[in-house]
């Protein structure tokens, strides 16, 4: 079998981990923290790493197979100051990273999602910039480098109310990563970049776990259980519904959509003396949110609609 990475021990499971991270525990020391939002595949991370050993280095990529290739540059590199997130950075910020975290945050070309219907997918509208700058230390920096001006220029429209002080301009070729160097290879040659400084603290309060409420209910027919997906603030789908009858339990997979965050997970509803026991299943890596006590809700009134 084919070996994607050295080691695993600088990817942080933060769906599973003490939140929020405590970077002095997980580095081993207390330094300057720097963060880079989609890192690719690693190349400006870990050569910042490389170049500041007195600071450590987060990176948060959405896709799995950036965080691999990027595991094996920071091995092949030899690093320790570098930790890897797996996931969307709006939800890990506001969820996993305490307020005055960072000294310097950057995204080198992100991607400008051009289409009109698709700008709901750009990273760093009003709120994520207030977001971030909730995150990062009085007077740090957030640096953005993009090929795309009119994303450029949406960025800069998103300024208001955010606590920072901006500064644009063109740049020639200047980080030497792989798109920079894809955009060269096509003729580009001019690129836009965006340091932003923070003046002013934004307060956006670390969002806290919901307390689970497990269910034990009466009954339980799998034959007949059938769940109501839920949609208002937060949206709630019911996929299939195994059930093993030897064990008598059933897992049932949901989807939970809430304001950036997506988690899939199963439910279990199990056999516990003369009640059945409804709570998310063991060993299901999610956060507890209102959204999952939704769930939970759902399939609850599912199972006492067919006591009786």
């Amino acid at each position: 079998m084919r070996a994607y990475y050295r080691s695993l021990k600088p990817l942080i499971l933060w769906r599973e981990v003490a939140r929020p991270i405590d970077w002095a525990q997980v580095f081993g020391r207390t330094a300057p923290v720097e963060l880079e939002i989609g890192f690719g595949n690693g190349e400006y991370l870990v050569a910042r790493a490389q170049q500041h050993p007195e600071r450590d280095f987060v990176g948060i990529e959405l896709e799995w197979e950036s965080v691999q290739r990027a595991l094996r540059r920071i091995a092949g590199a030899g690093v320790c100051n570098v930790r890897l997130l797996l996931g969307d950075a709006r939800p890990i910020l506001a969820r996993a990273i305490t307020p005055r975290s960072f000294v310097r945050a950057y995204a080198l070309f992100p991607c400008p999602w051009p289409k009109k219907h698709h700008h709901k997918h750009r990273l760093f509208d009003q709120r994520q910039l207030q977001l971030l700058n909730s995150r990062l230390q009085d007077g740090g920096e957030f640096y953005l480098l993009t090929d795309h001006e009119e994303y450029f220029q949406w960025v800069l429209g998103n300024l208001t109310d955010t606590g920072f002080r901006a500064f644009a301009r063109t740049v020639p070729p200047s980080v030497d990563t792989k798109y920079e160097r894809k955009w060269l290879a096509e003729g580009k040659t001019c690129f836009f970049e965006l340091t932003l400084t923070k003046v002013e603290h934004c307060e956006v309060p670390l969002v806290e776990d919901v307390p689970m409420e497990i269910y034990r209910v009466r009954s339980f027919d799998p034959t007949r259980f059938q769940p109501a997906n839920v949609s208002d603030n937060v949206h709630v789908i019911f996929k299939e519904t195994r059930y093993d009858p030897v064990r008598q339990i059933a897992m049932t997979r949901v989807v939970v959509t809430e304001d950036d965050l997506v988690q899939h997970f199963w439910i279990e509803i199990a056999r516990e003396g003369e009640v059945w026991r409804i709570r998310p299943a063991p060993g299901c890596a999610f956060i507890p949110t209102v959204g999952v006590q939704r769930a939970l809700d759902a399939v609850k009134d599912a199972c006492e609609a067919l006591e009786g």
